[in-house]
């Protein structure tokens, strides 16, 4: 009877033993497996980060990685006289990429390269092209035979400016209306007196 019991806490320890190895390979596999699964979680992570620095989500085609130019330009628009008011809070800050801020409506902030003026019309849900200015409750001023949408850059007349991008210190005047050639240069000289505010 004794070595019948020997026998079997033999074959219990051997068997607990064998029981405990195999529960022990098991963590081992699975905390490989948890460890695998993290670094590719992680690796691609940062592959996207890479990339979406490159052109991040919601950012305009074209441009460089968000930070990778801080411009500053002014930018005044005149409709039928009036000035255009971009410090009110409808129009600040819609994207990173280039804004107004501060509550300030003159000086247009650009946070990277290729970033145009276009996109930055579509943030503020205006609608800009070479011959209509769309307000946005629907407003529109358009060209026609009374009247006319201008654009000057640096006080220099262009045809349009949503293809535009802003650099450091420009001065874009936007100006509708049946301005004469000496109205046209009093404002391009409001404009170049305008403060950019560098922030």
């Amino acid at each position: 009877m004794g070595r019948d019991e020997r026998k079997e806490r033999e074959e219990k320890r051997e068997n607990y033993a064998s029981k405990r190895s195999f529960e022990k390979k098991r963590n081992t596999l699975i905390t490989i497996g948890v460890v695998a699964v993290i670094a590719v979680i992680v690796g691609y992570s940062v592959f996207v980060f890479i990339n979406m620095s490159h052109n991040a989500p919601g950012g305009p085609a074209g441009a460089g990685a968000l930070g990778s130019e801080h411009s500053h330009a002014a930018l005044l628009v005149k409709v039928f006289g009036d000035t255009f008011d971009f410090s009110s809070p409808t129009y600040q800050i819609k994207t990173s990429w280039i804004h107004f801020e501060g509550g300030d409506g003159t000086t247009v902030h650009k946070h990277a390269k290729g970033v145009k003026m276009g996109y930055l019309f579509n943030s503020l849900k205006l609608k800009l092209d070479d011959k209509c200015f769309v307000f946005q409750d629907g407003r529109q001023f358009c060209t026609n035979e009374d009247y006319t949408l201008n654009f000057y850059i640096n006080g220099e007349k262009v045809n349009d400016i949503r293809n535009y991008e802003p650099m450091d210190n420009d001065r874009i005047l936007i100006v509708y209306g049946a301005e004469t050639p000496e109205e046209i240069q009093a404002l391009l000289l409001q404009l170049d007196n305008q403060e950019i505010i560098k922030s």
